[in-house]
C-alpha cells in the first residue's frame, strides 16, 4: 500500500447529506452503469483493452482501501470481518456477498457478489468485465491485512453465469 501513489481520499467523496439534501444518497443503477460505461468505452478507445482493464483493478483498489478504512473494522477477526463486509456491501446495494470456499491459513478465497453494480443484468458478451470489483476486493482486503493479494474474477453475468466468482490469493 503506496499512499505516496494516490490521491484519492475518502474526504473527496464530500459532504453527501449536505450536498443532497433532497436525494440524499440513493440513486438509480442505471445512473451509475451510465457513468461506468460511457467512461469505460471512451478509455477502451483510447487507450485499449488492457490498459482498461488495469485502470479500473487499480481504481477499484484505492476505492477498497479507502472503503476499508472508513467503512470497516480492521480490527474484527477474519471471519467477522467478512460477516461485517457482506452486511454493508448489502446495505450500500453493491451486491450480495458470499464466501464459497475460505482458507484462513493460507488466505485462499472463493467470493462471489450476486445481483452487483457492474454486471448483474447485461446481456452475455463472453468476457469477465468487472474489474473494478476485482480491485476493490483487492483493495479492501489489503487494507485489512496489510498484505498483497491477486483477485481474478473466473464466472460473470456477462460470461453467462448468474453470479460474479472471484478467486482471491494472498501473495
Amino acid at each position: 500500500m503506496e499512499d505516496s501513489l494516490r490521491s484519492f481520499k475518502w474526504a473527496d467523496i464530500g459532504d453527501i447529506a449536505r450536498g443532497r439534501p433532497t436525494l440524499g444518497m440513493e440513486m438509480h443503477v442505471a445512473a451509475y452503469r451510465m457513468f461506468h460505461y460511457s467512461l469505460r468505452n471512451v478509455l477502451e478507445e483510447n487507450y485499449g483493452k488492457d490498459a482498461i482493464r488495469h485502470i479500473l483493478v487499480e481504481a477499484g483498489r484505492i476505492s477498497g482501501i479507502e472503503f476499508c478504512k472508513h467503512m470497516l473494522d480492521v480490527e474484527l477477526p477474519l471471519d467477522n470481518f467478512f460477516k461485517v463486509l457482506k452486511e454493508k456491501m448489502a446495505e450500500l446495494g453493491m451486491g450480495i456477498l458470499q464466501i464459497e470456499h475460505a482458507d484462513f491459513e493460507n488466505m485462499i478465497f472463493i467470493l462471489t457478489v450476486s445481483e452487483d453494480l457492474d454486471c448483474s443484468g447485461l446481456p452475455a458478451s463472453g468476457e469477465a468485465i468487472c474489474n473494478y470489483d476485482e480491485g476493490l476486493i483487492m483493495g479492501i482486503l489489503e487494507m485489512y491485512t496489510n498484505r498483497q493479494f491477486v483477485v481474478r474474477e473466473t464466472d460473470c453475468w456477462s460470461t453467462g453465469d448468474w453470479t460474479c466468482r472471484f478467486h482471491v490469493v494472498a501473495i
